[in-house]
């Protein structure tokens, strides 16, 4: 019997989850610093370059210390502001301006905040391999809206965020899927593909 791709993605998914989920906490917020640190050494922004991270939920990494090293060095920051089931446009983070509730159990800034298109984007993944294919969360968002900024001519570079333990051996390939060239975990930066 074939397993469709969907159902092989879910259990994947689940599998990386639980790993991720079986973390020390405290342990998690030392790798997230230290992947700030990387993420500081590594990827080089030019005053104004707009980056795309992330509000964490559950035992994802934390990415607001990458996010804010890479302010310091001179990055707009902006994050995923949900509009409906099938759309996500990155609104632009500043400092003191409210953040509002985007389901999920993020955060990310209201509708008056600029919607910018990011030259980097930090991706959050559920599970990932060595070829830079990705399992998100199964709703789609960064497929689409990574496709949107490629159409409207944007090509932006793109950064997963996860820990070792979420690698997998082999990610079932769709049509749709936007593979990872870069992943950023608690080891280091790491270049696939």
């Amino acid at each position: 019997m074939i397993v469709p791709v969907r159902d092989m993605k879910k259990q994947l998914r689940g599998e990386a989850l639980a790993r991720r989920d079986a973390l020390d906490a405290a342990w998690r917020i030392e790798a997230s610093l230290a992947m700030a640190e990387t993420a500081a050494r590594e990827i080089a922004v030019e005053p104004g370059t707009v980056i795309a991270g992330f509000w964490p939920m559950r035992s994802e990494v934390d990415v607001r210390p990458a996010m804010f090293a890479l302010m310091e060095a001179g990055a707009r920051l902006c994050l995923p502001a949900i509009l409906d089931k099938t759309t996500i446009v990155f609104r632009e983070l500043k400092r003191g301006e409210e953040l509002i509730d985007m389901g999920f159990g993020t955060l990310g800034p209201g509708p008056d905040a600029a919607v910018l298109d990011p030259a980097i984007v930090l991706v959050p993944l559920a599970a990932f391999d060595a070829r830079g294919h990705r399992i998100g969360y199964g709703a789609g968002y960064y497929d689409r809206a990574i496709a949107r900024l490629t159409e409207g001519g944007h090509a932006p570079r793109l950064i997963g965020i996860a820990f070792d333990c979420q690698h997998v051996a082999a990610v079932p390939d769709e049509p749709h899927d936007v593979v990872i060239p870069e992943i950023l975990t608690e080891s280091g930066l790491h270049r696939l593909g």
